[in-house]
């Protein structure tokens, strides 16, 4: 039998399973890091970005703040910041928001954003070493922000709580928007992605930001696929967010989902090589370890592909191993299959000869078909039943 400590395998650690990615920006990178992996992605962007240089908001908070210096500016992320001042250079603004930043309290929320301040040719007063904003914050409210004007540096998406702590505080706050969000204008992919969910061919789904999740569900309710879509998150379909500002609209709407640490895109890959693997089911089967996954099986640890029909028949005979299922109802798993029970001898001719392992099923003459569970596992299984 397969050993994991002496024959490690050659695939990667997402090998067999799908992953969505509803990221519009660094969506490539994303993709990549998780093909790299073994993953099978579909990308799905769930938002397009509006071009900074074409976006109102921005030029009108960077004509106040021009207009009158705040007290304290909040840098959030170094790409929006880059941004900000490359669009202000484009409105011939550059120099006159510089000027006036110099003028300024800066704080950063980390290293990166501090690189682009430097590079920028300012100074930041301060910076957390946790990268968290939440300690920007803390900071801010244990010196006491009562009547001071503050400038946020925004990234495409509100920040819950913390503009709202800050105004509570007595503070007056100039949201600055770098990225504004809108739908996608090709809706295919986010379609595609939904669908894929609501049928449990994807086996979790990735969030970079919270605007993309909230996109994700209101295309799903303008469909009429919200409570599909909500019960396959739910239960079958993982939603792995990079922070938890990027899990709220999910979790408003009584969803679980997972987090690394670090919000990064590499945290979040690491997670995903951990969460899936151990959500998937293994069973001890005809003497083999049998790893059933999103698209296919591992069998003593070599990774088989499997045709939809025959992970359809496959996750039926799992939910309880060793007992018979009939081929009436290993037809209504098949999708699309009519009423010929012979279209169920054929996936599972598919299925027995991409397993490259025929005893793992057993027919059952007149009854149906079972697999073939190793005896001193029947007993767990038949209690579990």
């Amino acid at each position: 039998m397969y050993d994991e400590e002496e024959q490690p395998p050659e695939h990667g650690p997402l090998a067999g399973f799908t992953v969505g990615v509803t990221a519009a920006r660094r969506a490539d990178e994303l993709g990549a890091l998780l093909e790299r992996r073994g993953a099978a992605v579909l990308h799905a962007p769930a938002l397009r970005i509006v071009p900074l240089a074409d976006d109102s908001e921005l030029l009108a908070a960077t004509k106040d703040i021009i207009g009158q210096a705040p007290d304290i500016a909040v840098a959030t992320t170094a790409i929006g910041f880059r941004g900000w001042v490359e669009a202000a250079d484009g409105w011939g603004l550059g120099e006159d928001l510089l000027a006036r930043l110099r003028e300024v309290r800066i704080l950063a929320r980390g290293p990166k954003v501090k690189g682009a301040i430097r590079a920028a040719g300012l100074t930041e007063e301060w910076s957390p070493a946790s990268e968290s904003l939440a300690e920007v914050l803390d900071r801010l409210l244990e010196e006491g922000v009562d009547g001071l004007r503050i400038a946020v540096q925004l990234h495409g998406e509100p920040l819950p709580g913390f503009v709202e702590s800050l105004r509570a505080g007595g503070a007056e706050v100039v949201g600055v928007p770098v990225y504004r969000w809108l739908p996608p204008e090709d809706l295919g992919p986010v379609d595609r992605l939904i669908d894929g969910c609501v049928a449990r061919t994807l086996d979790a789904v990735t969030f970079t930001s919270a605007p993309a999740a909230a996109s994700l569900l209101s295309r799903a309710e303008e469909r009429g696929l919200l409570d599909d879509l909500l019960a396959a998150l739910g239960h079958d379909v993982l939603s792995a967010c990079v922070g938890p500002v990027t899990a709220l609209p999910l979790q408003a709407r009584g969803i679980d989902t997972v987090q690394p640490e670090r919000f990064r895109l590499g945290p979040l890959v690491q997670l995903l090589c951990r969460e899936l693997p151990a959500r998937a089911r293994a069973l001890p089967v005809a003497g083999h370890r049998v790893e059933i996954r999103g698209h296919a099986v591992l069998v003593d640890g070599a990774l088989k592909p499997v045709p939809p029909a025959g992970m359809s028949l496959l996750r039926a005979l799992s939910r309880r191993p060793g007992w018979v299922v009939s081929r009436a109802e290993l037809l209504r798993a098949l999708p699309g299959a009519g009423r010929d029970e012979h279209a169920v001898e054929t996936a599972m001719a598919r299925l027995r000869s991409a397993l490259g392992a025929p005893k793992l099923i057993q027919t059952v003459v007149k009854r149906g078909y079972r697999l073939a569970l190793d005896p001193a596992a029947e007993s767990k299984y038949d209690a579990d039943g």
